[in-house]
């Protein structure tokens, strides 16, 4: 009689505990670690089926920050493979207090690596404000890139002693800079990791006027039509042989989050 009553107990069991193991091997498929070319640890996550797009986060903040646009959500609902990671140096991937694990493209070889990795034989890229600058590398690095989205970005990160660039890294290195008072804050206050952003911005990569001229490759570049933090986007698409242009309302801060954001870059990528 016990037997019988245990062996009900564990068949009224079976489904529970296999749902348990169902969700938990789902959660580990969806959010994963791959150590990348030099042994650092990157955060990556996919979800959803189909066309692969990679997003690529803006500076200061990491992937999660995908998740508060529309485009995230619209692009798995259209059905398509969203893949995510933080950026070395950002989120829960590591963050090396060296100066050379930034250099040399290391964060676009991160993004190959991973391509390599899922298996990937052609995807798209969407960077935005310092992802794009990253995106635009990949571009350029890697031949299965079918289409990029350059977004929020203007030509200045072409030049290579580029104003900006230095300035945010002499800030993060202690320098009292009035107009960087803010973002430095806001690092402070949500405990980023001060060096690695600093190292990030001594070590980001730019791509040159001649470099774009070559692009064969569809680019889309998109701005918020309050955005001209990093030189004019209209100049950018001008060095570009096959790039639409198109500007969204918002500002830098909040033009990636909006529909119109997300329509445009969905119909770019959606296009034959």
């Amino acid at each position: 009689m016990k037997f019988s009553f245990l062996k009900i107990k564990l068949l009224w069991l079976l489904p529970i505990l296999s749902l348990f193991i169902s969700s938990a091997l789902q959660a580990q498929d969806s959010l994963l670690t791959f150590v990348s070319f030099d042994k650092i640890k990157i955060h990556y996550e996919v979800k959803g089926e189909g066309a692969p797009v990679v997003l690529v986060h803006g500076f200061i903040v990491d992937s999660e920050s995908w998740k508060r646009s529309s485009l995230y959500n619209d692009l798995l609902a259209g059905g398509f493979k969203v893949i995510t990671l933080d950026l070395r140096g950002n989120g829960k991937s590591d963050k090396p207090h060296n100066p050379e694990a930034y250099e040399n493209d290391a964060e676009a070889k991160d993004i190959v690596a991973l391509a390599d990795l899922l298996g990937l034989k052609k995807y798209s890229v969407v960077g935005y404000s310092r992802g794009a600058i990253i995106a635009s590398r990949v571009l350029l690095m890697d031949a299965r890139v079918d289409k990029t989205v350059l977004g929020g970005m203007g030509a200045d990160f072409t030049n290579p002693q580029w104003p900006r660039r230095i300035m945010f890294y002499e800030a993060l290195m202690g320098k009292e800079t009035k107009e960087l008072e803010g973002a430095l804050k806001r690092i402070k206050e949500q405990g980023l990791d001060q060096l690695a952003l600093a190292y990030m911005q001594k070590a980001q990569p730019s791509t040159s006027k001649a470099e774009f001229s070559k692009v064969k490759k569809p680019v889309l570049v998109i701005c918020g039509s309050e955005d001209e933090d990093n030189g004019s986007s209209k100049e950018l698409a001008a060095l570009i042989p096959k790039s639409d242009y198109v500007r969204v309302p918002g500002n830098h801060n909040n033009a990636s989050r909006s529909k119109e954001f997300s329509e445009a870059v969905i119909s770019f990528i959606n296009k034959k």
